[in-house]
């Protein structure tokens, strides 16, 4: 199995994004292959200051590696450092039907969202499917509103393949776990553009100040609840065990317990689940040469073996 993912520079990770998929892409990389890169060519849609996305993508690397990504087991690198995918982009964009990629609702709910529409935004999913074709990637972990593209990479694949022959292989979605929808602080899906995020690596003062602001119903303490509709104890399962789980759980349906209580409790694990990442991080950021080199390790390998399959459709498709 050759696992391939891709994550967006934008800012420092939050609840949602661990939980949601860095988690789950950490699990898969003890794969054959894995190959994971930080998406600073896509990222270009949205951020257009220089400086902002170099500090994000160092910010990213520093995420990736101190939330347990290892760079013996999984080639971390950057997209932009290989410039073979976006060559691989263009052989893929001449065969693009434009109703195929004109039917991608990731643009129109974008566009909806008050995203300015570009032609960057529109290929969006060509480069992705160039992202994955280029590793010879088979399996590509990916949330509800991506898998769409899975399906776009492959149809252009096999366009491609019936052109010119056996060139890509067809990778296979593996959609991650329903925990992809990590409530945020208003219940709502966890998203920066909501506001209503927290980070991994937030201080954990302001962190407790934020958890303690999380609004809930206005129902007694001795009044009986129900876990199950409420955002603050979804929260809260995602650091406990199932055996603390079932405790919280149980005492919701008991009543008498003020939701202070639980963001507390809340508090408590978020801070000691992540406590020896955030002491990994600080580590990591002290040594800037070490992510540098590492970043430039996984490049090098990731340019090899895109450059391998880059010219074997070079040569299929006669440009070479």
């Amino acid at each position: 199995m050759r696992v391939l993912s891709g994550i967006q520079p934008s800012g420092h990770a939050h609840w949602g994004n661990y939980f949601g998929a860095i988690k789950q892409y950490i699990e898969l990389q003890y794969a054959d292959s894995a190959f994971y890169f930080i998406a600073n060519l896509h990222a270009l849609n949205t951020i257009r200051d220089a400086e902002e996305l170099r500090a994000n993508t160092f910010d990213t690397a520093l995420d990736l590696l101190a939330l347990g990504l290892n760079p013996e087991n999984a080639h971390l690198f950057v997209q932009g450092d290989v410039p073979q995918v976006s060559e691989l982009c263009w052989l893929l964009l001449t065969g693009a039907p434009m109703g195929l990629l004109e039917r991608c609702v990731s643009y129109k709910d974008k566009i909806a969202k008050g995203q300015k529409a570009n032609a960057g935004l529109f290929a969006y999913p060509v480069l992705q499917a160039a992202d994955i074709l280029a590793y010879d990637a088979d399996t590509v972990p990916v949330g509800e509103d991506q898998a769409q593209h899975i399906e776009v990479c492959r149809d252009l694949a096999q366009r491609f393949n019936h052109h010119f022959g056996e060139v890509f292989v067809l990778p296979k979605a593996k959609l991650l776990t329903a925990t992809a929808k990590v409530p945020g602080i208003d219940g709502e899906k966890m998203s920066k553009s909501y506001g209503n995020h927290i980070e991994i690596f937030e201080p954990p003062k302001p962190m407790r100040k934020k958890i303690m602001r999380i609004p809930t119903d206005s129902r007694p303490m001795e009044e009986p609840k129900k876990p199950e509709d409420d955002h603050l104890f979804q929260l809260y399962s995602l650091f406990a065990s199932e055996a603390g789980r079932d405790e919280m759980a149980a005492r919701y349906r008991r009543g008498g317990f003020g939701y202070g209580e639980v963001k507390k409790a809340l508090a408590d694990k978020a801070e000691a689940y992540f406590a020896e990442a955030r002491e990994k991080r600080a580590d990591l950021a002290a040594k800037p040469e070490q992510v540098r080199e590492i970043l430039a390790a996984g490049g090098a390998a990731a340019r090899a073996k895109a450059g391998e399959v880059l010219r074997r459709a070079q040569e299929a498709c006669g440009v070479k």
